[in-house]
């Protein structure tokens, strides 16, 4: 499966810049791409204030990325600020080239930013299927939580979308490895560019990993670019197979 993950900057609280500066990247898109990855909160940035830019579930973002998964044959994945039921939600939509949806609530809530205020935290894992693969779905803070994202051989790939600050760029790079040997799973991770609202700068760092933890795709740091990577199941299956650590893995109940 040829996986697509776009590094770009935001523009704060601005969707239709947003949408507009999206629908040039996606039309840019290799041939033969089967998913692509836009950033955490891809049409505002990281922003606190839902009351003002939430979208009414389904919405606009919902609508746009399945028309855009639809025109262009591949799976879309990235979040955005939603509504349900008076509660707002950090919501990553993965859209399928059919345009129907799955959606992923973000579990952790990033407390020092106080999102944990602002938004309801989700209840589900999200694991979907797309070209045969079992793909786990992950938003930013998420990716400091291990027991969150354990694979009892439930998925063989985990996406990831984030706003990871560069201030934190040392613990992105490194969990990100983490979580990729310790699962035995290819993990691809899109982080935004360039400083948000708050002048908080990002330095992207989104990569492609394998499950030996060895790094197949990098994007420059503090650069807009678009990485690709081609993933193999039988690569995948070869290593669980020969070093199948996870027949030694401790049970554990997760309890929410």
């Amino acid at each position: 499966m040829k996986v697509a993950v776009i590094q770009s900057k935001l523009y704060w609280e601005q969707p239709d810049k947003n949408f507009e500066q999206f629908e040039q990247k996606l039309a840019g898109i290799e041939p033969g791409t089967h998913l692509v990855l836009l950033p955490e909160m891809f049409t505002t940035g990281f922003s606190m204030r839902p009351a003002t830019l939430a979208e009414r579930y389904p919405g606009r973002t919902v609508e746009w990325m399945k028309y855009m998964a639809k025109k262009y044959g591949f799976a879309l994945a990235g979040s955005h600020i939603a509504e349900t039921d008076g509660k707002y939600f950090n919501r990553m939509v993965f859209a399928y080239p059919n345009a129907e949806i799955d959606t992923y609530d973000k579990r952790h809530l990033f407390r020092m930013a106080n999102e944990d205020e602002h938004y309801k935290a989700g209840t589900q894992r999200v694991i979907v299927n797309h070209e045969g693969w079992r793909i786990l779905l992950g938003v930013c803070y998420d990716l400091r939580f291990p027991v969150w994202l354990r694979n009892r051989n439930e998925y063989d790939l985990m996406i990831l979308v984030a706003n990871f600050p560069e201030r934190r760029r040392y613990a992105w790079n490194s969990l990100l490895l983490a979580r990729a040997i310790e699962n035995q799973v290819y993990v691809a991770a899109c982080n935004r560019v360039g400083a948000d609202g708050n002048q908080i700068n990002h330095t992207g760092d989104s990569q492609i990993i394998d499950p030996m933890g060895q790094i197949v795709a990098q994007a420059k740091p503090n650069t807009e670019e678009v990485i690709y990577a081609n993933i193999d199941k039988d690569y995948l299956r070869n290593i669980r197979d020969s070093f199948p650590v996870h027949l030694d893995a401790d049970n554990f109940e997760l309890k929410l």
